[in-house]
Formats: structure tokens, C-alpha cells, sequence
């Protein structure tokens, strides 16, 4: 849904049908779910509880859904069948806060919520709830007659959390704006009941985000506290690199059980991974680089460069390729850097902008000479190229570090940044 799109209540949207980018019918939404926040900031709107055609409800995340309309939603086509368990961070938009008494902040005054209404916040993905309309009047059948008014969030009080409290519920809240790296600094101090309390309460990408950033143990230590299949959902959001790297740490009864688990396109790019050796191009690549065909636009390229998801290493610099374009893919052609496309019109094809000159690397490179190859050309990240000439993935300068630095440096800056606040 476009940036600046209008407000949705959400009452409209109980029931309606959903739909792949086919235009098949995938179910009907039974409920949306949201986090809550500390003080009165917006909820976070999580995904949406979709009724597949099976009558099983299973969770499908806004970031999975592309149109939102008062008659219809449209997903990515991706939907992922396990059976929808809510967490104890969320809630359910029509079963839990619909109907509740809470009051109005400026009067004190107690008030029945009607609807809520959701809109997506501008240039990203994000949605919040950001106005709640509300009756006026005693419950029952006196509520008929009161007044209906829409107000801001924050003009009301009875939903958000109370900033008090050692629940993960409220811990998780506390945090949320906290970058993936400082959440796993704050995880990496907490007791193992309470490190797994609050993983169980994260979504699966954020808990994806934040195990990149532990320490192997913590690592390990969390995803074997957490249901087998809610495991595999958490691999799956990872790069498929740390993926790799986590699992290769695994007893390979485990490995292989998660791996079966995964969904087979996840699950393959990942097994492919795990066939190299560790300080290797092909150990250290991601197989999700951005990948062009010849006759795409640099238009083409900037939109892809543009996605929220990417890390900057992967954005700085695109691949082009002959057909298949996913890794691994057709011949390789070269690369085009981030800043070669700004400087071009965006209807030239990018074919014609390929920096060939570079040799890529091959998976079997080691550490050393990966490390010495992007400091030689000023490179954050390279492509990694099999001998019949096909793009398997991309080393960056990130994994490479990764690996250079000592194996407890993640621990280390822990430690020191824990005494730096009193630790």
C-alpha cells in the first residue's frame, strides 16, 4: 500500500476475503494483531489473522501484505500455514480491544471504543492504530445513546502498558526502539529463564535480527528453548549465511530435523551454504544479493536498492545476470555500483553500465584473500561466481569482520559496554 494511503477502520476489514497477487482467494481475515506500547504511542500492527480455506488461522505479517482495502487484502502470495499462537506481547485488534471501557485523557471521562483505525506510516512499511473511535455513555443499552467521537491514540488511557512491571511483555515494549544489537546486549545480561522469557515474546523477525547479534552460546542456548517449529520460522527470517552458521553449530540430528522443517526454498539456500567450508567466499556469502537481469533499468535497479530490508553492503552494489535471477543464477555479467546509478538516466539499461573489469571470487577463496581483495579495490561487498560462470552470492564486508575478529569479541563489547553503565 502506497505511502499516504487513507485510514482503515478496522471493523471493515472482519471477514473480508484474501487474495494472492493471482488473484486467488488464500481465506478471510479473522483478526489483526498489534503490539502495544509503553506510555501512549501508537500499537505497532503486526499481521493479520487470515482463515485459510482448510479453516485453519494462520498468521500472515503486514510486511507479507501488499494492498489493504475495505473489500479485499492482497498478500505477497507467501503465507506460511503453521497454525496461528498469539504471544504475550500481542493483541488481538477485534478480540481484545474492541468494546473496552477506557477513558478519555483530557476529561477523565469513561468511554466504550467502537473501531480502531489503522494507516500505514509514510515511506515505510510500518503500520500503527493511530485513532480510536469511541461512545460516549454507560455500557449497555444506554450506550446507544451517546455521543461517537474519533480521537488520537493518545487521547485515551486503558490500553497502553504501564512502564512498571518485570513481565517479557513490558520488557520487550520498553525496548523496542532499541537497534538489534543493543536488544542482544540487554538479552546477553539477562538470566537463561528470563533471555528465553522475552525471545519467546519477540516476532520471529525481530528475534531473527537480534540472534544475528548474540554470541554463538546465547544463540544456541535460545533456539533449542524454543518450540521446534517456531524455530524453523525464526531460521527462516535470518539471512540464510547466519542461518547457516548457527546450524552448523548444531548436533546434526538437530540440523537436520529444523532444516526439514524450513520451508524448501529457505531451506535450500541454506544447505547450500552449509556445503562450503567456514572461511570460505561460500561459507561467508548471502545468496540474497540484489540481481538484475541485462534489460533492467537503472529506475529497475534504484527501486530495488530502495528496500527497507536490505543492509547497506548489499545496497551499495547490483549484479547482472542472464536468466535465472536468483542465485544461483544464469552467467554473470559484472556489477554496477549504487553511485554509477545515480549518475545515469533512469531509463538506461543497466547491461550497459556493468563494471566487468573485477574479477569475482570464487567459493572455495579463503578468509585472507577475501579480506585482502575488498580492501585492495575499496569494496564492501563481492561477488562470489562458480567456474561455469553462475552469481552464487555476495561476501560482505560485515561477515568478513565477523570473522577476523576474535571468536568472543561479541562478548567482550558486551562486558565492557555493561561496565561503561555501571554495570
Amino acid at each position: 500500500m502506497a505511502a499516504g494511503a487513507p485510514r482503515i477502520f478496522v471493523s471493515h476489514l472482519a471477514g473480508v476475503p484474501v487474495f494472492d497477487p493471482n488473484g486467488d482467494q488464500v481465506g478471510r481475515v479473522r483478526d489483526l494483531v498489534a503490539m502495544l506500547r509503553v506510555g501512549r504511542r501508537p500499537p505497532r500492527l503486526l499481521g493479520m489473522v487470515v482463515e485459510v480455506l482448510s479453516r485453519r488461522r494462520v498468521f500472515v505479517p503486514m510486511t507479507r501484505i501488499t494492498g489493504v482495502e475495505s473489500g479485499q487484502v492482497i498478500t505477497t502470495g507467501v503465507v506460511n500455514m503453521r497454525r496461528f499462537e498469539q504471544r504475550p506481547t500481542e493483541r488481538l485488534v477485534l478480540g481484545e480491544l474492541l468494546d473496552r471501557r477506557v477513558r478519555l485523557v483530557e476529561s477523565d471521562e469513561e468511554v466504550t471504543v467502537l473501531d480502531v483505525a489503522i494507516q500505514q506510516l509514510p515511506a515505510r512499511r510500518d503500520w500503527e492504530i493511530d485513532k480510536v473511535f469511541v461512545r460516549r455513555g454507560k455500557g449497555g443499552a444506554l450506550r446507544r445513546k451517546g455521543e461517537t467521537l474519533t480521537v488520537e491514540w493518545s487521547a485515551v488511557t486503558g490500553f497502553s502498558l504501564e512502564e512498571e512491571g518485570q513481565g517479557a511483555e513490558n520488557l520487550v515494549a520498553t525496548f523496542e526502539r532499541l537497534r538489534p544489537a543493543d536488544l542482544a546486549n540487554v538479552l546477553h545480561h539477562l538470566s537463561p529463564k528470563r533471555r528465553a522469557e522475552v525471545a519467546a515474546a519477540l516476532d520471529d523477525d525481530r528475534l531473527a535480527d537480534v540472534l544475528e547479534e548474540l554470541p554463538e552460546d546465547d544463540q544456541i542456548e535460545i533456539l533449542g528453548k524454543l518450540k521446534e517449529e517456531r524455530a524453523a520460522d525464526v531460521l527462516e527470517a535470518m539471512d540464510p549465511d547466519d542461518a547457516a552458521d548457527l546450524l552448523s553449530e548444531l548436533p546434526e540430528e538437530d540440523k537436520e530435523r529444523l532444516l526439514t522443517l524450513m520451508r524448501p526454498d529457505d531451506a535450500a539456500d541454506v544447505r547450500r551454504l552449509l556445503a562450503y567450508e567456514d572461511r570460505t567466499a561460500g561459507g561467508l556469502m548471502t545468496t540474497e544479493p540484489i540481481v538484475l537481469r541485462p534489460d533492467a533499468t537503472v529506475a529497475d535497479a534504484l527501486a530495488r536498492v530502495r528496500q527497507q530490508d536490505l543492509s547497506p553492503a548489499l545496497a551499495a552494489q547490483v549484479y547482472v545476470c542472464r536468466p535465472p535471477d536468483e542465485t544461483p543464477t544464469g552467467k554473470y555479467l559484472g556489477m554496477v555500483h549504487f553511485q554509477r546509478l545515480l549518475r545515469d538516466p533512469p531509463f538506461t539499461l543497466v547491461s550497459s553500465l556493468v563494471d566487468s573489469d573485477l574479477p569475482p571470487l570464487s567459493p572455495g577463496t579463503a578468509l585472507p584473500a577475501v579480506t585482502s581483495y575488498l580492501a585492495a579495490y575499496n569494496m564492501v561487498a563481492a561477488p562470489v561466481v562458480d567456474e561455469g560462470g553462475s552469481l552464487l552470492g555476495a561476501v560482505t564486508v560485515d561477515d568478513v569482520l565477523d570473522h577476523l575478529l576474535p571468536e568472543d569479541w561479541r562478548e567482550t563489547e558486551f562486558h565492557d559496554e555493561g561496565q561503561g553503565h555501571g554495570g
